[in-house]
């Protein structure tokens, strides 16, 4: 899927296909996010005035682009997570042994479904620090771009845990769902409170 036109990539989101849908989408929002401050690094890089800073640039290009092919994964792995519960919904259940069957391959997919996003979005939140590095010190003539990139990986963590949510009403799991619930709105507090201080830096 990460190797799709943009075009066409689209194309299928557009279809009544449920794939690609909104986690893939999040992980495209945080490899665009990380692709972003990775420019602005890079266009930091050898550049004299600033050069007290050029190596912690290299470092957060490196890290960007890390993250980057992370999250191109990400856009494959969340789809195969939802074609996982779909898959066990097809599970037969005739009788009582085949209905437990598929009843904890349904909660298991969930499970899976509900991890994945979430992993989305710690990896997308962690572009947040990355791009308030780049606009308080990189290149001033990109710092929109470092701007743009604390927004789009905000939109990522968000959108992500949009996911989480919903395939949590469907896990009878209550531990996990009580659990689940409070890291979720712990990284939506956190995640709005760096972008705010992100976007107070901008000279505009």
């Amino acid at each position: 899927m990460k190797n799709l036109s943009l075009e066409q990539f689209t194309q299928d989101t557009a279809s009544d296909s449920p794939v690609p849908g909104g986690g893939s989408i999040a992980a495209v929002c945080g490899a665009l996010a990380s692709a972003l401050t990775g420019m602005v690094a890079n266009l930091t890089v050898g550049k004299k005035k600033y050069a007290e800073v050029e190596d912690e640039m290299k470092d957060i290009a490196k890290k960007s682009e890390e993250i980057r092919l992370q999250m191109l994964d990400f856009i494959e792995k969340d789809s195969q997570a939802f074609n996982l519960v779909m898959e066990a919904f097809k599970l037969p259940k005739e009788t009582e042994e085949e209905k437990n069957v598929r009843t904890q391959a349904i909660q298991d997919g969930f499970k899976v479904a509900a991890n994945v996003p979430y992993e989305i979005a710690e990896m997308a939140y962690r572009i947040l620090s990355l791009s308030e590095s780049v606009v308080k010190y990189g290149n001033s003539n990109a710092v929109t771009d470092g701007l743009v990139s604390a927004m789009t990986a905000r939109t990522a963590v968000l959108s992500a845990l949009l996911n989480v949510k919903i395939n949590l009403d469907s896990i009878k799991d209550e531990d996990y769902v009580s659990a689940m619930k409070e890291k979720v709105k712990q990284l939506e507090t956190n995640t709005v409170e760096s972008e705010k201080k992100i976007l107070e830096l901008s000279p505009f």
